[in-house]
């Protein structure tokens, strides 16, 4: 997508076009923000715009500032507002205590748009004492097929939302769900940096476009 300029679609295929025919869940997040988004700028067309304010947004989740979006050449105030206002009236009418995590399948629904990026992104879903879903932020982005993290990468913004909890997941955009012995020594090394934090590790999920693996359900130790 970030290859093809608006122009040089088919109608049918730009983005506002595309969401009245066909609803705004066949639409990509990268579509999406460039409807926000109206147009571009002289330098980027509105779907590179869009591209590149979403690893922004994809790292700061709703903690995303004016100040964080105004730095793109094309991004001033008026557009950052109405991306910012359209965040906080969809955030106000989710839930009003919040979102809360019971079980691994509630919370694959706040992660499947990732799953049809290119590289595997590793997130981290920040909970408060009742489970309540304070954040979801990205916080690597890797390969095709792997994605280094470190646990101060994982916890540094957590410390922030004052998290009591931590769900983590990645997606694999090719192949099996299964967890490499990689995937596994991350977690639980993550756990038990999260242990000495007193931030406890409850799952870690992988997901695609159809399906999930949660840590938890298949019965691997994450400490």
């Amino acid at each position: 997508m970030t290859e093809k300029r608006l122009k040089n679609m088919p109608i049918t295929e730009r983005p506002r076009e595309k969401l009245c025919l066909k609803g705004k869940e066949a639409l990509s997040d990268q579509e999406l923000l460039a409807i926000l988004l109206g147009k571009g700028s002289k330098k980027h067309d509105v779907l590179t715009l869009a591209q590149k304010l979403i690893a922004v947004i994809d790292k700061k989740g709703i903690d995303v500032t004016i100040d964080d979006l105004v730095d793109f050449d094309g991004v001033g105030k008026a557009k950052a507002t109405i991306i910012l206002a359209a965040f906080e009236f969809v955030r106000r009418r989710i839930k009003k205590d919040g979102i809360t995590f019971e079980k691994p399948s509630d919370i694959v629904p706040l992660l499947r748009h990732y799953a049809d990026r290119k590289q595997e992104h590793f997130l981290c879903v920040s909970l408060n004492g009742a489970n309540e879903i304070l954040n979801t932020r990205v916080v690597t982005i890797g390969l095709a097929d792997r994605s280094h993290v470190h646990p101060r990468e994982v916890f540094a913004d957590v410390l922030v939302d004052r998290a009591s909890a931590i769900i983590l997941a990645h997606n694999h955009p090719a192949g099996s769900l299964d967890p490499s012995e990689e995937d596994i020594a991350v977690t639980k090394q993550i756990a038990q940096a999260g242990k000495i934090l007193g931030i406890v590790v409850l799952d870690h999920i992988i997901f695609n476009q159809r399906e999930y693996l949660s840590f938890v359900e298949r019965g691997i130790s994450i400490f």
